[in-house]
């Protein structure tokens, strides 16, 4: 049995978690810029996403991880993971294969664009 690589104690230290453990994961297309997702990590979903090089989250509905893709082919390739100037959110930008939303659209922030009172 493989032992496993802890989270770096120093990015664990630095993670402000809410009252349930978990930081908000903002989906990035790594080069598009384009926002694709929002998803919940907690530090072992992130310690999987930066060692398996595949986007996992922790599902809030379920009560379990998934890593995205797994069931829908709709695989998220990790190109770089960081975290806000108060580590309070994480950036995973990645190559997305597919749609990102579990609508099938390619990113989740489509369907209801709210704007301005002046635009």
């Amino acid at each position: 049995m493989s032992q496993q690589i802890p989270l770096d104690p120093a990015v664990a230290a630095r993670l402000k978690r809410n009252a349930d453990g978990l930081v908000p994961a903002i989906a990035q297309q790594y080069d598009t810029g384009e926002v694709l997702m929002l998803g919940w990590m907690d530090d072992e979903a992130l310690r999987r996403t930066l060692t398996s090089g595949r986007a996992t989250y922790w599902s809030r509905s379920r009560g379990e991880y998934w890593v995205k893709g797994d069931t829908s082919g709709h695989v998220q390739w990790v190109r770089s993971v960081a975290l806000d100037c108060d580590a309070d959110t994480v950036l995973v930008k990645v190559d997305q294969v597919g749609a990102a939303c579990h609508t099938g659209r390619r990113t989740c922030f489509d369907a209801d664009v709210l704007l301005p009172a002046d635009k």
